[in-house]
């Protein structure tokens, strides 16, 4: 979660609040607005209270147009309902709420058999609040492996843990938290992920694992997983080092088992010990809900899973957390339930078309040099074609602001911190109508940005965030 400050000035709301926001008497006691950093001293009206917070997130973006976030921004009514009726049951309470425990259980299950896990019943998950917890957990498990077939070494070894420059930041928390030594695969020219070769000659006998991201968040593309691990394979051979591989799936893992089946990523390979996806991205589902698989009981330490009895009955748990809402794994189930996978390949399909159809409209226009098309995440990046000096992304980022649009401007990492993009990010909900829509808006303000005589944008760190 991110850190805030407290308030950086007075606390003090002269302001009235509305009398019409009273339930019975419109003008009673209503003569002067609640402090907004202590505690009020008397209590209001529900409704009066529902108003002022409600009034005050109008100020949000709307989350429908938020072209910066992979997070699933619409779901079906019923689901909604559905979740509004779990809200209340705590997920760790397994032995009081059975039946929601028991739809946690079935989309393990299910996501165990979608990945082609070798015995889909020995395959070991769980639930999470979202892939950067299931990182830290599929983390943990590397980590753990490791210092137990080097127990006469370690603690005096430092472990490291080989990757991409473009990894989510989650696994930058998980070394620094963990204090494993982060190798990291820079970019080189257009290639801006891991390359599988560099990747092998980062590896040691300290290497807890090397993680494969199906899916960047940088570009949308695919790391190449099983030429990883034939990289793998080939450095065991030479070495006898056995490194572990885990796929950060956090997107892609539900897109390509419906959109890309012939491509093999997942348990199929034998070097694949553990995957992870997020279920609130193209799972679906509302945040925040994540899944963590392993391949086997073997790969996942015992000593990490923790049992306690003081809810009832005997509860294995692995979790940074305890208490969450079961609503979004509910939701989660009913997706599965309600999609299954030809109703997934149509949705991730009609996704995916969005995207290659504003990738082609977006190059067409002739300011812009496509860096992906939209053909593996239904996201795409580009940036300015190489004529254009008189704007760049982080204006056209602005800009976009102005009509709603909140698309993300930014740099790349190491090796190719010269590279300014914009981001595309299509979900479900994201219509053929709402992407016209965009490339309208899109079209409309490049002559205002031609007619500049330079860039405006000074403060590109402040001029937009990049959100995975």
């Amino acid at each position: 979660m991110p850190l805030h400050k407290g308030p950086q000035k007075p606390d003090e709301r002269p302001l009235s609040v509305n009398p019409f926001y009273g339930e019975a008497n419109p003008v009673g006691g209503m003569t002067e607005a609640p402090p907004k950093h202590r505690l009020p001293e008397s209590p209001m009206p529900p409704s009066t209270a529902y108003q002022l917070v409600h009034d005050e997130l109008m100020l949000d973006g709307n989350s429908r147009l938020n072209l910066a976030t992979f997070v699933t921004t619409w779901m079906e009514p019923q689901a909604g309902v559905l979740m509004a009726e779990c809200r209340d049951k705590n997920m760790i309470d397994k032995d009081e709420y059975p039946r929601t425990a028991e739809l946690e259980r079935r989309c393990v299950a299910m996501l165990a058999d979608l990945w082609n896990a070798p015995d889909p019943s020995a395959a070991v998950g769980c639930s999470t609040t979202g892939s950067s917890e299931a990182c830290m957990l599929a983390g943990m498990a590397l980590k753990r492996r490791w210092s137990l077939r080097n127990a006469d070494r370690y603690p005096a070894a430092r472990p490291n843990l080989v990757m991409g420059v473009n990894v989510q930041v989650c696994w930058d928390k998980f070394c620094n938290f963990w204090e494993v030594e982060a190798r990291q695969v820079p970019m080189e020219g257009d290639r801006f992920h891991l390359d599988p070769q560099a990747a092998a000659e980062l590896c040691d006998e300290n290497t807890i694992g090397v993680v494969g991201v199906l899916g960047s968040t940088f570009d949308g593309s695919y790391e190449p997983i099983a030429e990883l691990c034939a990289a793998l394979d080939a450095l065991q051979e030479r070495t006898g080092l056995d490194i572990p591989v885990h796929v950060d799936g956090a997107s892609g893992a539900m897109i390509a088992p419906f959109l890309d089946e012939d491509l093999v990523w997942d348990f199929r390979l034998a070097r694949v010990r553990s995957i992870n996806t997020s279920g609130h991205k193209y799972g679906l589902v509302y945040p925040g809900v994540g899944w963590a698989l392993w391949r086997d009981k073997e790969a996942l330490p015992e000593e990490l899973v923790f049992r306690v009895n003081y809810l009832g009955g005997d509860m294995p748990t692995f979790a940074l957390n305890f208490s969450r809402p079961g609503a979004q794994v509910v939701a989660q189930y009913y997706t599965l339930l309600r999609l299954g996978r030809e109703g997934y390949r149509a949705v991730q399909q009609s996704t995916r078309d969005v995207a290659r159809g504003i990738a082609d409209r977006v190059e067409a226009l002739g300011d812009f040099r496509l860096l992906t098309r939209g053909d593996e995440l239904p996201v795409f990046a580009f940036t300015t074609a190489p004529g254009v000096t008189s704007y760049d992304v982080f204006d056209v980022s602005r800009r976009l602001r102005e009509s709603g649009w909140l698309v993300p401007a930014y740099t790349f990492p190491a090796n190719r911190e010269d590279l300014s993009v914009l981001r595309v990010v299509c979900r479900n909900g994201f219509s053929e109508d709402l992407a016209e829509l965009f490339v309208e808006d899109l079209t409309r303000l490049l002559p205002d940005l031609r007619q500049q005589s330079e860039p405006l944008t000074r403060d590109r760190e402040a001029a937009t965030g990049f959100h995975h």
